[in-house]
């Protein structure tokens, strides 16, 4: 099967309008994952305890562990499927789509059963105390004992529908889940509702994350036979070369979100030691932050189909062109928030917590973290390119240099020269760095592509 729409879109559709095409959605679903994200802070933070609000700070390296399994399956399964598409081999694309389903389904389940039963020292390795632990327990037996399946199946199925263009039905998918828990959130939350606290934000994402997952599969239902999207149990085989091209993509991405995991659970452990109102601070100042971060991680996932398809075909011009504006774009809106939250940090957090402690000890840490949002766009986009066509191990490498040699360090570095304050410096270091690094590592890599096609 092949589908005239797709093709026009990936190779004679203007770049601005493609771009346009694939990646706003995914931008806007990435926004309303964030406003989601935001809300359980914000009716969290409307009960004025900041226990309760630290426990959803202090859950969210486990949360964030779940995209170790999404950029597994999610962004290896769709760039083996976009390469694929680019080579015209259907067969490749139907097995790894069923390759990528069936695994993370299992993993999952596994995720869940982990979790539940190290219950007690996962709590403590967090960062819980006895202050804390009984409501980080309570979030987490909603969002990842009971939740871990739906929550990570929905998103790469968002992954692979992504893959074969359709950046709509992707990102509606996503966005049906993230409006219906901003509507329970209150509900579940609130005195005036279930007064679940914490709990209640949990159970809230568990049911929105059933509604997502939900909706991919009646779409697969109703695009049956016109979609490249398989999840057939027949299909699910571990072919060499589909094991090998889906885990060659999704082993880095998966490492660098554990790697992402490591540095939030460094980071909220320094934090702890200050107190519940610096680690309630430290939480909401990440959630407001990570605004434009996800939505230059939503342009750089956005645009990864027409990127990994003209990688597979030869069209090496089109890709370098489409990374190009993509780049001009992010940076340029990046550079505009960093000032947007430099100069309005203290009432950007006073909307989701009147605390003064919170409010001041906030601000200075967001002046520290606003300040590697530019290098962070060049960044993404660069391990999203390296994504896109199948170079893992550039991807892996930039993940063990982001945390491991880079930002971990630098944690202990600053605290110890600046206590507190300087935890919020660390990611802008490290960022830097690895900005500079990747724009050299891009060059070289679009001027070696664009030699092997002209030898061709």
């Amino acid at each position: 099967m092949e589908n005239t729409q797709k093709t026009q879109l990936f190779e004679q559709m203007p770049i601005p309008q493609a771009v346009v095409r694939l990646a706003v959605p995914t931008i806007i679903s990435s926004l309303v994952m964030v406003i989601y994200n935001l809300a359980d802070t914000y009716f969290v933070g409307m009960l004025g305890d900041p226990i309760q609000n630290a426990a959803v700070t202090l859950a969210a390296p486990v949360l964030l562990a779940f995209n170790a399994v999404n950029n597994l399956f999610g962004v290896g399964s769709s760039s083996m499927m976009s390469r694929a598409l680019g080579r015209k081999d259907y067969d490749t694309v139907y097995r790894s789509s069923a390759f990528g389903f069936y695994c993370a389904l299992i993993s999952g389940v596994l995720f869940s059963l982990l979790v539940t039963v190290s219950h007690t020292p996962l709590l403590t390795l967090l960062g819980a105390d006895e202050q804390t632990a009984a409501a980080t327990g309570a979030y987490m037996k909603w969002t990842v004992s009971c939740g871990a399946v739906p929550a990570i199946l929905n998103v790469v199925m968002a992954y692979m529908v992504r893959a074969e263009g359709a950046s709509f039905h992707a990102s509606l998918g996503t966005m049906s889940g993230c409006l219906l828990n901003m509507i329970l959130d209150p509900v579940f939350i609130l005195p005036w509702g279930f007064n679940m606290g914490a709990a209640g934000a949990g159970l809230a994402t568990f049911l929105s994350n059933c509604v997502a997952c939900l909706y991919f599969f009646v779409l697969l239902y109703r695009k049956r036979g016109k979609t490249f999207v398989c999840v057939r149990p027949s299909m699910f085989r571990a072919r060499k070369e589909i094991v090998l091209g889906i885990f060659g993509v999704g082993i880095p991405a998966s490492i660098q979100n554990l790697l992402n995991v490591t540095g939030m659970t460094v980071l909220n452990n320094f934090t702890s030691s200050y107190g519940a109102d610096a680690v309630a601070a430290m939480g909401i100042v990440q959630k407001i932050n990570m605004v434009p971060m996800n939505i230059a991680m939503g342009l750089s996932q956005g645009i990864m189909p027409l990127v990994s398809y003209n990688y597979a075909s030869g069209n090496i011009a089109r890709m370098k062109k489409t990374v190009g504006f993509a780049l001009k774009i992010t940076v340029s809106f990046l550079a505009f928030m960093t000032a947007v939250f430099f100069f309005g940090a203290e009432p950007l957090i006073r909307m989701f917590m009147k605390n003064q402690v919170i409010v001041a000890y906030g601000a200075r840490f967001f002046h520290g973290l606003c300040l590697g949002l530019v290098f962070l766009a060049v960044d993404f986009l660069a391990v999203g390119v390296f994504q896109a066509c199948g170079l893992g191990r550039k991807a892996l490498v930039f993940a063990l240099l982001r945390k491991v040699v880079l930002e971990i360090p630098a944690l202990y570095i600053l605290n110890d020269l600046y206590p507190m304050y300087g935890l919020a410096y660390a990611q802008p270091v490290a960022e830097f760095i690895l900005a500079i690094t990747a724009c050299i590592v891009l060059l070289r890599l679009f001027k070696k592509l664009e030699s092997e096609t002209d030898r061709k």
